[in-house]
């Protein structure tokens, strides 16, 4: 069950290869992703030295007056990932053209999990094209639907 999801990433991005993480949160960050809370929008993975981090992901507080006066809701959050996935991951974002999208946000056996996926940025003609395919689709099925 997806408690967040980025529908845009599908339609700027080009996916290649999708990766699962865990998400180092607070408690009352746990509760407000829960609750679908969290913002998507904007957010990307980064790799920094030997760790992999979600910079942009916004996740707002549970409850607002039980929140820490110092809360950041945009702060950046480590990823747990194995040593030999973010050496994978350091490559990737190496090369040109590509970057680390995140995906979704859900639950899995009672953890919050990140699906976030190696990318590359679709261009202007291709966005168009995805357009067309859909209102052709949409037509198509609106003329089915009549008869």
């Amino acid at each position: 069950m997806a408690l967040s999801e980025n529908k845009k990433a599908y339609f700027d991005y080009e996916i290649l290869e999708k990766f699962e993480a865990g998400l180092e949160l607070l408690g009352f960050e746990v509760k407000s992703v829960i609750k679908g809370n969290a913002h998507l929008e904007g957010a990307r993975v980064l790799i920094r030295g030997k760790e992999a981090y979600v910079v942009g992901l916004t996740i707002p507080p549970y409850q607002q007056k039980n929140t820490p006066a110092s809360y950041e809701p945009d702060r950046t959050r480590r990823l747990l990932l194995h040593k030999k996935e973010i050496a994978h991951l350091a490559g990737k974002q190496k090369e040109q053209g590509l970057t680390l999208v995140p995906i979704k946000l859900y639950n899995k056996r009672h953890k919050v999990k990140l699906e976030f996926a190696v990318a590359r940025g679709k261009k202007k003609f291709d966005k168009r094209e995805v357009i067309k395919k859909r209102e052709t689709k949409r037509r198509i099925e609106r003329s089915l639907k009549n008869f």
